[in-house]
Formats: C-alpha cells, structure tokens, sequence
C-alpha cells in the first residue's frame, strides 16, 4: 500500500517531462537567435550632438562592425543631459541586441558619481567592451611664468588668488580631474564651469583663465601650435602623441589614472550568447591596422576587454570619482 502511494504518478511525470522539453525549447531558440543575430540593423545611440570625438569614434565603430557583421550598425545621436537622455533611453529599450551605445566616462563614470540620474550605471545596463581611452593633459595658458610642472605647483602655492581653471561644466571629467590634482597637490584654484569645452577654450587662450584639464586629443592642436603649455598627462605611460609630456606617476602623483574612456553597452539582461558574439566582433575591429592607426592618430590608446572586464572598469571608475567628490564635497542635482 505504502509503495503505491510513494510511486511517481503519471500526470506528475508527464509534467516533468514537459517542462524539461519546454525548457530545452526556450535555450534552442535562444542559441539560434543568438547564431542568426544580427536579422535586422542595429542602432548605436552617441549620447552626443553629431560632430566631436565622440560621434567620430561612434561612426568608425559602426562602419566596421557593419561589414564584419553583415548587418548594417546605424549611428543615432541622441544629445542633452550630459548623455542622460540617450542612457536611459538606451536602457529601456528591449534586450535583443538591436539597441547599443557608446558609453563613456561621462554616462558611466562621472556624472553616476557626483549626480542623481534616472538611469543607473550598473544595473540598467550589459556591458559588451572597451573601445580605447585618450588621456587627460593639464595645460596653462603660456602667459604665465612656467615652463613646467613643478614651477606651476610653485606658482599655485604663492598665487592662490591669481588662478582660475575652466572646465566643460560640474561633475565633468575636466572638473574633477583638476579637483582632485588641487587635493593631491594642496593647491587653490577656482572653478570656472562653462556649457562645453569650446568656450572654456576660447577663455583660456584669451587669458580669462589660466588652466584648463581637457583630454589630449581636443589639446594636441593648441600644445603644437604652442597656443598653451602641456605640463602632465593622466595614465600609467607617457601618450606617444605627445611623448614628451611628462605623466602626473612620473611626476611624484600617483592615482592620476583617470582618462576619457569609450566603451560599448547594451540594455541590461542581453543574451550572453549576442554579448560574446558582439564582444568579439568589437575585439577584431580594435585589431584592424586601419582603425588602429585612426584611432592612434587622435590619441586614443585601444583597450580590448572581455565583458565581465569592462563591467568591473566602469565600477572602479564610478568609484574612484565618487571617492574625488566626496573628498571636495562636489554633489550636483
């Protein structure tokens, strides 16, 4: 009696039995859609106004990725917010593979530091791989009575009221990259913020302030035509677009590792299977000599990564930059 009541019951069985095939049914199509991807063109959002670093990085990527992928990868550029609009646009959209972006340390490195965003940085997102990064540079205006870094800390000391600095707006890389050189160095500085680096350029050749942290790619044309001085670079090496600027880890400043990074995202909850295929068409093109030397050229260093070795990049970055705002005391609605 008891081995009748202990045995499995048909219906019982056939219920497992259906649910196993359901389940081996869901992974199937799921590996095939991932083997058939891409089915249709696939839009990467530039969380930017056409033109600019940016975009251009965006456009060269798509135009690989087109040919290696046999789909065409279509550039939308969705400005404003400093790239919150296209994030958490990006965000919300479905998880099939068909809408990317370019993140940047904007989106996914300063501003979830110092700003409450209807996005977050982490969760909403898949991240699929590191395009490059291009270093900071801290340049001054060559009015000023320097020639290098040292004499500058030298002269920031005895001329606390003689200095200012601009930057691309609060929460900016250019912001807190100069904040966290005033905390390293003891130094005062006062922060101009403008509505994008061309005016804080247009300022600071005009000699309306004196220093400026912009990435070296936008510096290059005003340090070779001797329009400013470039007295230190961010990252672990000397940049061989300006080989002889000196690095902040040369100069005696350790931590000064923060570069304007771009990457590429996806909606969170991607299938791993178009994540691995995406990250691996990104490598190759990373790896082609025409795009490398395009890319050299603007002073952008490649930086090929596995997924799980971008995600763990975007962390540290976000925390190294909340690290710099708390210590400033920078908290921007």
């Amino acid at each position: 009696m008891s081995k009748t009541r202990n045995r499995p019951q048909p219906i019982f069985l056939s219920c497992i039995a259906t649910i196993a095939s359901l389940t081996i049914s869901i992974g199937a199509q799921a590996q095939n859609a991932a083997t058939s991807y891409p089915l249709k063109p696939i839009k990467l959002i530039a969380p930017v106004a056409a033109g600019g670093g940016l975009d251009n990085i965006a456009r060269a990527v798509a135009e690989k990725l087109s040919r290696s992928l046999g789909q065409t990868v279509v550039v939308e550029n969705v400005g404003g917010g400093g790239g919150s609009i296209a994030s958490q646009a990006v965000a919300k959209a479905p998880a099939d593979g068909y809408t990317l972006m370019i993140a940047y340390v904007g989106t996914h490195g300063t501003n979830p530091a110092v700003r409450k965003l209807p996005y977050d940085a982490i969760k909403d997102f898949t991240p699929i791989g590191m395009i490059g990064a291009t270093p900071n540079v801290l340049i001054v205006n060559p009015e000023l009575p320097i020639k290098n870094f040292k004499e500058f800390i030298d002269y920031a000391k005895k001329n606390p009221a003689k200095l200012s600095y601009g930057s691309a707006g609060p929460g900016t890389l250019t912001h807190l990259g100069m904040e966290q050189l005033k905390l390293a160095a003891g130094i005062f500085m006062v922060h101009v913020p403008y509505r994008g680096v061309g005016p804080a350029y247009t300022d600071l050749l005009a000699g309306q302030t004196q220093a400026m942290f912009p990435t070296l790619f936008a510096g290059l044309p005003y340090i070779n035509s001797n329009r400013v001085r470039g007295l230190a670079v961010t990252g672990a090496k000397r940049s061989p677009a300006a080989p002889t600027i000196p690095t902040f880890k040369e100069l005696g400043y350790s931590g000064f590792d923060g570069q304007q990074w771009y990457g590429v995202v996806g909606p969170a909850n991607l299938p791993p299977a178009i994540v691995a295929k995406l990250n691996t068409e990104l490598n190759q093109v990373l790896a082609l000599p025409d795009f490398s030397e395009k890319m050299t050229s603007e002073a952008m260093t490649l930086m090929p990564m596995t997924p799980n070795q971008f995600g763990s990049y975007i962390k540290d970055d976000i925390a190294r930059w909340a690290k710099v705002a708390k210590d400033r005391n920078i908290e921007i609605d």
